[in-house]
């Protein structure tokens, strides 16, 4: 591909939340006015604009035009990969690597409005006895965010390592709400929410895991950027599958076919790979309110959504567990329906509700 990366970053946990950071101070008039002329920025410069941000050296409407830029232009590897590492130096880590732990996590952004498909996912995948560390956020171009559902659940927010340890032991799944380890872009949630669209922190989000997953399911909302994680993550020690539905979703979608890059080759996998039959979208079509994606997720999980729902909550599991495995999408489809069915995803819910009061 032509491109050159430090990739050390990538593979080095971070120590500790380095919220005062000291960087190259950088005008946001002049950088404002640069990317504004089309011009890029270096993975150093990208990095500093970050720990600037984190270190509030710039307004909110200084944050919200730079994160602005980047809805009307493609964001660069080197840029990516400058914002990327320094989240990673600023971030708060937690030790899990005792685990062979996967996390599924999208980027969002897809406005597809699904419900909270790897969500769920991730709950079936610890029911089939793979340790899933599961970091996400609430919505900010969705309805309905997994923290959302988990809160609105009962499922207490922790960066308390035993705590964490606790639930994977014994529910095979902890939560990683991503502002508890975050705690750098507490300057930029506000912003995000009031802009209530997608920026290039959605693209961030699954990249960003403070706990360094062994494995990772990633959902992307585009090829491009498809082809950037691959890029970002090939020199990493992480076992990944990298997912984009052709038709616009951040996940396999089943309503058509899902190009698939992993360490060791791309592929496309279409709905006959697991056995089912093609789905539309409204077959797939989220709740309205926080509440309804709530109340959707519980049916879901207690084997109780449609057959359509089912199918594709276990298409995205089954994939972290061949993903985790070394199976085909079949197999794991399959291990995936028998976690569903027989409730051991629902027990993995009711399991860190109890660990939660």
């Amino acid at each position: 591909m032509g491109y050159k990366l430090n990739n050390s970053s990538l593979k080095k946990p971070c120590k500790s939340a380095k919220i005062n950071v000291i960087c190259v101070p950088l005008k946001m008039k002049n950088i404002l006015n640069r990317l504004i002329n089309h011009e890029t920025l270096s993975k150093q410069e990208a990095k500093n604009i970050l720990i600037n941000i984190s270190n509030g050296s710039y307004n909110p409407s200084q944050i919200a035009s730079f994160l602005t830029v980047y809805m009307m232009r493609n964001i660069t590897i080197d840029e990516l990969a400058g914002f990327r590492e320094a989240l990673l130096e600023l971030c708060i880590s937690i030790d899990l690597s005792a685990y062979n732990t996967i996390d599924l996590c999208g980027t969002g952004g897809d406005g597809k409005d699904t419900f909270n498909i790897s969500t769920l996912a991730s709950f079936v995948t610890a029911g089939a006895g793979i340790k899933v560390a599961k970091h996400g956020n609430y919505g900010v171009s969705s309805i309905s965010g997994s923290s959302n559902v988990m809160e609105n659940l009962g499922v207490k927010f922790s960066n308390d390592k035993d705590y964490l340890e606790k639930c994977i032991d014994q529910a095979g799944i902890c939560i990683l709400h991503a502002p508890l380890f975050h705690p750098a872009m507490k300057n930029v949630a506000p912003i995000r929410k009031e802009l209530a669209v997608k920026t290039f922190f959605n693209m961030l989000g699954p990249m960003v895991n403070p706990s360094f997953p062994k494995n990772q399911l990633v959902g992307v909302f585009n090829l491009e950027l498809a082809r950037m994680y691959s890029y970002l993550y090939q020199n990493t020690e992480t076992n990944y599958t990298i997912l984009h539905s052709l038709d616009g979703y951040d996940e396999i979608s089943l309503t058509g076919n899902t190009k698939t890059i992993t360490n060791k080759m791309e592929g496309m996998l279409k709905p006959e790979d697991f056995g089912v039959n093609i789905l539309s979208q409204t077959d797939i079509q989220g709740g309205t309110t926080i509440e309804e994606s709530a109340q959707m997720f519980l049916i879901i999980i207690s084997g109780k959504g449609t057959e359509a729902q089912n199918n594709v909550v276990c298409a995205n599991a089954g994939m972290a567990i061949a993903t985790v495995n070394n199976l085909t999408p079949k197999q794991g489809f399959e291990l995936a329906k028998e976690s569903l069915l027989s409730g051991k995803g629902l027990e993995a819910l009711k399991k860190l509700q109890q660990l939660s009061l």
